[in-house]
């Protein structure tokens, strides 16, 4: 069967990003997709904790050199505000999903012709930060009490991600480069800049990822390189996605039409269903002998004519 000429299958892809998927597919795909994502951290934790702890070192001598460690100063003025210091846990805590839920409930509610692409984005990047966290694991600047750090949450007994022994086994303290809570703010102050009509909303979106990175800062949770890593992963996963949804390349889609094509061949099969321009065996015959019953009938008639 041909494929389709790549100007009609673009525009057939086109029609279908312009829409959200179904409402239930992307609930079971968000549960699927967060729980895997969980779980694997937990297990990329690896034996022992000396390789973060001398990432650490090798983090903060970059930095140093850089003139980019800035967190020790950040931690310690949050701690001298204790009421701050209690709303910056909290924060930590909460909002990273919180916000980030909102938004993408935004996204597909109210602009479904970007969810697609933007969704597969900070899929993409979250997908890639696993790597990060199995290749570089990292312990966080509150674990470094010779270094000078404190934990806020433990040194206010505040309300925390780790305030409990529970939370702090179910997963991986270690899995800080690149920062996610970087990541993915960042990602939701696009969405929010970029699509938002309203001044205040937009506002708003620009000033979350500023506020999540003083958060992750001044609670000794991450370093500044990890922010600018998990900054980096969500702007390449969003070219990347925006090219694979918007752009639409010739040599992809091209491949995406075969690969749909191959799939809907062998669904057909496996239904028992003839692929498009076979002619059924039964039938083949049926044309067969009227076919032949016209020939013999149209020569019989010409037999009788006169000459």
């Amino acid at each position: 069967m041909a494929q389709p000429p790549p100007k009609a299958a673009a525009a057939t892809m086109r029609r279908r990003v312009l829409t959200a998927p179904p409402v239930w597919r992307e609930l079971l795909l968000v549960v699927l997709f967060y729980t895997g994502y969980t779980l694997t951290r937990i297990v990329l934790v690896q034996d022992g904790t000396g390789p973060a702890f001398a990432h650490a070192d090798q983090i903060l001598g970059v930095e140093r050199y850089l003139g980019l460690d800035v967190e020790l100063h950040l931690n310690q003025t949050l701690l001298s505000v204790p009421w701050l210091a209690r709303g910056a846990n909290i924060f930590y805590a909460t909002m990273h999903f919180i916000v980030t839920l909102g938004v993408v409930i935004w996204l597909y509610r109210y602009r479904p012709e970007h969810y697609r692409w933007l969704r597969t984005s900070i899929m993409i990047a979250t997908g890639v930060a696993l790597l990060g966290f199995w290749l570089y694991p990292l312990a966080p600047p509150r674990f470094l009490h010779s270094e000078g750090f404190v934990d806020p949450v433990t040194a206010l007994h505040s309300l925390g991600l780790y305030a409990s022994d529970a939370s702090g086994t179910l997963t991986n303290q270690y899995a800080a480069m690149p920062s996610m809570h970087a990541g993915w703010s960042l990602w939701c102050g696009i969405v929010v800049v970029k699509l938002a009509s309203q001044k205040w909303a937009k506002a708003l979106g620009a000033l979350y990822p500023v506020t999540t990175v003083y958060v992750i800062l001044s609670t000794a949770n991450h370093y500044v390189l990890d922010a600018v890593a998990g900054f980096a992963l969500i702007g390449g996963a969003a070219w990347l996605s925006w090219v694979l949804y918007v752009r639409y390349p010739e040599p992809i889609i091209m491949v995406r039409a075969r690969i749909a094509h191959g799939i809907a061949s062998r669904v057909r099969r496996g239904a028992g269903e003839p692929a498009p321009g076979h002619v059924p065996t039964a039938a083949a015959n049926v044309t067969a002998t009227t076919s032949g019953a016209t020939r013999s009938s149209y020569n019989s008639g010409r037999t009788s004519q006169p000459a």
